[in-house]
């Protein structure tokens, strides 16, 4: 896979991760935090369904697993250097099954789900181009 390739399939989970990354910061604002948690939780998979929809009608470089792993470990490695390390200082984010763990499998499901939907299988082929 090329670099464009790669900065496409980037950009999409950045922006699912955006999406989600606003729901909390708008909902701890206008709400309590468990609330906030909550309608991340809701949310998530709803944001990344879409991101993965317009990637899979648009652009389809890797497959509904592949995209799925790729989409949740951008999520959790951007959680855990910018939002646990230098926003919030503390990794206790990541002992919270609502705050992370439920939303990652959420994002992981509704993208996996998603690309199947679109692409018809698992094991859709893809060409290189």
């Amino acid at each position: 896979m090329n670099a464009r390739k790669l900065s496409i399939l980037f950009v999409c989970a950045l922006v699912g991760w955006a999406l989600c990354a606003a729901t909390m910061g708008i909902g701890q604002a206008i709400t309590s935090s468990q609330n906030a948690l909550i309608l991340h939780a809701i949310l998530a998979p709803i944001f990344f369904m879409g991101v993965s929809l317009v990637y899979f009608k648009r652009y389809h470089f890797t497959s509904p697993i592949q995209t799925a792993l790729i989409f949740t470990g951008f999520v959790m490695v951007v959680d855990f250097f910018v939002v646990a390390l230098l926003m919030l200082r503390s990794l206790d984010m990541f002992a919270s099954l609502l705050g992370t763990w439920i939303p990652f499998a959420l994002i992981f499901a509704s993208t996996y789900l998603t690309g199947l939907a679109v692409t018809g299988s698992a094991k859709h082929k893809y060409v290189e181009g």
